[in-house]
């Protein structure tokens, strides 16, 4: 076979000659291409750039937080009531998370989850970033990591503790995981404990490494210090006492306050059930409760040294004024009021000593319902207290021209009006302070000694009616329960009558005392709530007055307070019971 030779240069399409437009057109259409390539990359890169960066940015660039610390909490003492530790957390990128099963499987139990709740969790609608387990034990984080799992990455945080503990929860309260108030004082100030978080912006790349920072970081800045007026130590001692006397009694709750007598600072508040800030699981509102502040109840026998301070000051009585009180009831307006121990004629100190309705509703009758009035509101009841914390009551205190004589006559006595313990122990500066009532502060006073009061009576008539309430809280007295060895008391039991719908309860009570201690210079005040005592005994004397007592001590002795009597060997004495 033979092959054929083809001669290039004779090929007629070769040889035809090329029109010079069409290549002067090719040229051209390829300048236009690439002017136009280069206007489009101008345009891009230089002219309108936001839309190109921000993709890009939302695929490589994030901003860090730099979170600030929270502010301590800590007590008059400056000892830690709050404070903030690292704790690391844990997150993924599920779009670049490695699916290994057997790793996976041990992840899930190292964050005590079941397999298919991690899947779920991976299954985010963000593909880029999810929370598996917030502030977590550094031991446990360098678990996790040692998996080695891509995608899989910690980021520093801190987490709240409370060293104090269930004791202290209800005036500090908690913080939520991301480190917000909840309750407390945590939730009042959190502002300032908060501070300011910081940022940082940086790129990326696609396995979650940090390859530049852009432009400056923020920095944060810490939340400061908040100082308490608080006494861990007087906390501690008062939660316990209170607790053991809601458990002894089978009550259904219980509430402790004390007050600093001459600068009005809290030393200590507590309530009784209480929780754990750090464990804060299946939490139920009877937990949470500060029943101190925000639970009202009417209070009984504890107003009736406020009713005779007011005879006093207005002249009606004098504390040695006899009161006749038999047969032990008396009628008003179809209603009948009564004694639970007929007494006969008692002197106006006596009225208090025994807790005598009768003499109480006798001297309250020869004020105009004004002058009751305006004790109750001079020392307090029916206003909001002027403290910084949630869900602080006012009570209820009608207005005077509304009361019915029956009404005047059982207010007396501590019916028809309805206050907090805390209101109830502030009110009792009025004694404590020589006849001024002082506010009362959460915050630590930095110059206690020029604490400023309200006059509401004359020191004559202040010191009359702490004399009173030391008969009281001795023998003969309804709360000889409240006697501490080595320091002179004084202080009024309460007993009420649990309010049900529109009547009262014959069988549910609350049983109260506040006082003061020492007599002659009072240093603290001391108030004490039980609430539906049902083993037996009910009384404020039986209930309340032995927290008092037990508290008094244990506090005076924290603060340096020489004792103001002779320690004597103690006497079990059989507590009188109180009339309502």
């Amino acid at each position: 076979m033979s092959s054929r030779s083809v001669q290039l240069s004779s090929s007629p399409l070769l040889t035809s000659k090329t029109p010079v437009w069409r290549s002067k057109l090719i040229v051209a259409t390829i300048a236009v291409a690439f002017a136009g390539l280069a206007v489009r990359a101008a345009y891009v890169q230089v002219i309108d750039n936001a839309f190109f960066k921000r993709q890009g940015e939302v695929r490589f660039a994030r901003t860090l937080e730099l979170p600030a610390n929270r502010g301590r909490i800590l007590d008059r003492n400056g000892l830690l009531l709050a404070t903030s530790v690292p704790a690391p957390s844990i997150w993924a990128n599920p779009e670049d998370m490695e699916r290994d099963p057997e790793k996976l499987r041990q992840l899930a139990r190292l964050l005590e989850m079941m397999p298919a709740d991690l899947e779920k969790k991976l299954a985010n609608e963000d593909k880029t970033f999810v929370w598996l387990k917030r502030q977590l034990d550094e031991s446990l984080v360098k678990e996790i990591l040692a998996l080695d799992i891509k995608g899989v990455y910690t980021i520093k945080e801190y987490k709240r503790l409370y060293p104090e503990g269930e004791a202290a929860a209800h005036v500090v309260g908690f913080t939520n995981v991301g480190d917000v108030g909840q309750e407390g004082m945590e939730l009042v100030f959190q502002k300032q404990l908060a501070g300011r978080s910081g940022s940082r912006r940086v790129i990326k790349d696609r396995l979650g490494r940090v390859v530049e920072d852009i432009g400056e970081a923020v920095l944060p800045v810490d939340g400061v210090d908040l100082q308490l007026s608080i006494d861990n130590k007087v906390q501690f001692f008062a939660y316990q006492k209170l607790r053991d006397a809601v458990l002894e009694h089978k009550a259904k709750a219980g509430s402790v306050v004390v007050l600093d007598a001459q600068s009005g600072e809290v030393l200590a508040l507590a309530n009784y059930p209480s929780y754990s800030p750090d464990k804060r699981i299946n939490l139920s509102g009877e937990q949470l409760r500060n029943r101190a502040l925000t639970d009202t109840f009417e209070p009984g026998s504890t107003m009736k040294p406020l009713v005779i301070s007011q005879a006093l000051e207005k002249g009606i009585v004098t504390p040695e004024t006899r009161i006749d009180t038999a047969p032990g009831r008396l009628t008003i307006s179809g209603s009948t009021i009564s004694d639970s121990h007929p007494q006969g004629t008692l002197t106006v100190s006596e009225v208090i000593q025994k807790s005598s309705n009768i003499g109480t509703v006798k001297i309250a009758m020869q004020m105009q319902p004004k002058d009751m009035w305006e004790i109750y509101t001079q020392v307090g009841f029916g206003q909001k207290p002027q403290i910084p914390f949630p869900g602080v009551v006012s009570g209820k205190l009608r207005p005077f021209k509304t009361w019915r004589p029956i009404e005047q006559a059982t207010m007396s006595y501590g019916y028809g009006l309805s206050t907090s313990l805390f209101q109830l122990a502030r009110s009792y500066t009025v004694f404590s302070h020589d006849g001024e009532v002082i506010p009362a502060s959460l915050m630590k006073i930095e110059n206690p000694s020029v604490t400023a009061g309200v006059r509401v009576m004359s020191v004559e008539h202040a010191l009359a009616v702490r004399k009173m309430l030391n008969l009281a809280a001795g023998p003969g007295g309804t709360a000889p329960k409240a006697q501490t060895v080595g320091y002179s008391v004084g202080g009024k039991t309460g007993t009420a009558h649990k309010q049900e719908g529109k009547a009262y309860s014959g069988k549910k009570y609350r049983g109260f005392f506040v006082g003061l201690a020492p007599i002659e210079r009072p240093r603290i005040i001391v108030a004490v709530m039980i609430d539906e005592p049902s083993n037996g005994r009910y009384f404020g004397g039986d209930v309340a007055a032995p927290v008092f007592s037990e508290t008094v001590q244990q506090t005076l002795r924290l603060m340096g307070v020489q004792p103001d009597m002779s320690v004597k060997p103690q006497t079990a004495v059989r507590a009188v019971e109180e009339s309502f």
